[in-house]
């Protein structure tokens, strides 16, 4: 014991139609009265709890975990993170910049454990703790509205408080929360949905995080006091389910995620929570798991990190984004019957703290054989080719490439990025995100925009040619145009013409792992329309010894790598700094490689072959030239 022991389409109009008949709220009706609904609401569980772990459900785990020892340490690590939640202090409303995200997560975080704590324990004292934060939060002035991920955020903490705990709360501690519930978290949800002019619900039907964020919280505190206010609870969860959508099709075709891994994890875990409070509280997602790419994102994370354990880094995710064990994996796993993607997270879990929500959808390890292929392609409008040597050795190659849009949510300028490991060493590396605080952060719609002089997000920090000593352009499309996989010499090929049409008529860049998946070759194809020079660069962690002009050796963790230019044949190795002056991160000891060649014009093909030095010794691949037509 403890110290303190679908399709989509087909979804809107039918919604709308449901909702008219929805009860309306009647100031009588107490909340251990049995209310009759209709439309969407009609299967709704009336009892508390309803979100997400029903007594029901809690009860079958509890019987689970006194004979399956990987729940019983899910439980422990749970109920002592919630020993360490009972000891701090009361959360404060400080805004950090814009934001209040980082204490409206850190009450979610604490709801939970302690929430959960108490139900698993019988510990009045973890209820306590909890009532206490929640009516903590409730008396802020506000959840930050102009911001509304905080809003979200913080519908979700306290409904699941109150939800949880609601029948061990007295009525004044209902009240207080209740109270807060609706009028700073529900009511801004209504405007954001019903009134034009609400300069904050910019987020309804947007294709990336912040659709799941805002709309699952909101629907998460919208099931929880249905019976408070029935027609603002009604307007929310038929908004909610109405919006999803734009979202979750953005897991088409086959699950890759346009804001990169870092903010898949985000996303999906929103998406999970307010599928799952559907499905628990209504008994119906309402065709939101039958969108196209959903049943298949679990993918995603598993194939999008390394040997080394970092993701393939883009967008704006963190720095060296490394593996964890996302919740999202894990309903994902229950929603759709997937034991590769429990057991892929139950294998993190074997080093890593579980969360709440590892317990919530747990699944007992199947123990089976999971066939994961070495290449991967996933499609969309950012699609993405990953490919690697081997699934066990932490040696292993591993290549990652992205194509799609440089207007994506978070994007950076960077169509044709790649990231390469191998010897247990990330050689090409991307840098990640900067400071969101920094000024017009987020300003990026136009090539003069102020987020493109940061460099982490330019096209100059990135593994990437850089044509005329320019910017790719912001509004620039790329994609696949080729690519191969399950064979001796995987490659892609991608067109990322428009990134570089004030210079190029053409622009190809292709990927290919050669020499029995030991080494891996870049080649860009350019049609010059005006003479200008290329730099191709390579941002790397490694020490850069130029040894002649056309071979780099990069030394790294006591491993080498080789580099040659096999094209042109005026090309030559360079090596630089990738370190910034404060306000921006100063990314201490990066550097950047570089093959250049003089101002050009006409057809012109940069070939560089990254050879890593396997048992410490140097290849002598020598490879055959083609050119992409070809490949």
């Amino acid at each position: 014991m403890s110290i303190i022991n679908i399709r989509y389409g087909f979804l809107i109009l039918s919604f709308a139609m449901a909702f008219q008949t929805t009860c309306k709220k009647d100031e009588s009706i107490k909340p251990a009265q049995k209310i009759v609904y209709k439309g969407i609401l009609t299967n709704l569980i009336q009892d508390h709890p309803r979100l997400l772990l029903t007594d029901e459900r809690l009860q079958e785990l509890k019987k689970l975990s006194s004979t399956d020892n990987q729940l019983y340490k899910y439980v422990n690590d749970v109920i002592a993170q919630a020993d360490k939640d009972y000891a701090k202090s009361p959360i404060q409303y400080i805004l950090i910049g814009p934001r209040l995200l980082d204490k409206s997560r850190e009450c979610l975080n604490r709801l939970y454990n302690l929430a959960f704590a108490y139900r698993w324990t019988g510990n009045k004292l973890y209820l306590k703790a909890a009532v206490s934060n929640m009516k903590t939060v409730c008396a802020f002035p506000d959840w930050n509205p102009s911001h509304f991920l905080d809003v979200a955020e913080m519908t979700h903490a306290v409904a699941i408080g109150y939800d949880w705990l609601f029948n061990d709360m007295d009525q004044e501690s209902r009240d207080i929360i209740k109270a807060g519930l609706l009028i700073k978290g529900l009511y801004e949800g209504k405007k954001a949905y019903t009134d034009p002019l609400y300069s904050y619900g910019w987020w309804k039907n947007s294709a990336f995080n912040w659709n799941q964020v805002c709309n699952s919280g909101l629907l998460i505190g919208a099931i929880a006091v249905v019976e408070e206010d029935t027609t603002v609870a009604s307007v929310i969860i038929s908004n909610a389910i109405k919006n999803l959508p734009y979202a979750i099709k953005s897991y088409g075709p086959d699950g890759a995620w346009g804001e990169g891994p870092g903010y898949w994890d985000y996303a999906t875990s929103y998406t999970a929570y307010g599928l799952s409070a559907l499905e628990v509280a209504l008994g119906n997602t309402f065709g939101l798991t039958a969108i196209q790419g959903l049943s298949e994102t679990g993918n995603f994370p598993m194939y999008s990190a390394g040997p080394t354990g970092y993701f393939l880094n883009y967008a704006d995710a963190g720095e060296k984004s490394k593996l964890g064990a996302p919740v999202a994996s894990m309903w994902l796993a229950s929603a759709f019957q997937n034991d590769a993607f429990s057991d892929f997270i139950e294998d993190q879990l074997k080093t890593r703290t579980a969360s709440v929500h590892h317990i919530i959808w747990y699944r007992p390890y199947s123990s089976s054989s999971h066939t994961k292929s070495l290449d991967k392609y996933f499609g969309g409008d950012v699609s993405v080719f990953l490919s690697r040597s081997s699934w066990t050795d932490p040696n292993a190659l591993f290549l990652g490439a992205k194509a799609g849009y440089n207007k994506v949510n978070h994007a950076h300028l960077d169509l044709g990025n790649f990231e390469f490991d191998a010897l247990g060493v990330r050689w090409a590396r991307d840098l990640g995100s900067d400071d969101y605080n920094l000024p017009d952060y987020f300003s990026g719609s136009t090539q003069t925009s102020v987020r493109w002089t940061y460099y982490r997000l330019n096209s100059f920090s990135h593994n990437i040619p850089v044509l005329g000593n320019k910017n790719q352009d912001v509004n620039a499309t790329s994609s696949f145009v080729t690519h191969s996989e399950g064979v001796t010499e995987p490659f892609a090929i991608v067109d990322f013409t428009s990134a570089y049409k004030e210079f190029a008529s053409s622009a190809k860049r292709g990927f290919k792992v050669l020499d029995n998946r030991k080494a891996i070759l870049v080649q860009d194809e350019f049609v010059l329309s005006k003479s200008c020079d290329i730099a191709w660069g390579m941002t790397t962690d490694a020490t850069i010894e130029i040894i002649e002009p056309q071979k780099a050796v990069l030394t790294m963790n006591g491993q080498k790598l080789t580099a040659r230019i096999l094209s042109p044949a005026n090309g030559a190795f360079s090596s630089g700094s990738a370190e910034q002056a404060a306000p921006q991160k100063q990314n201490l000891g990066v550097k950047r490689l570089f093959a250049k060649s003089s101002p050009t014009s006409g057809n012109v093909t940069f070939i560089i072959l990254l050879s890593p030095q396997w048992s410490g010794v140097e290849s002598n691949l020598n490879p055959v030239i083609k050119p992409l037509s070809s490949w």
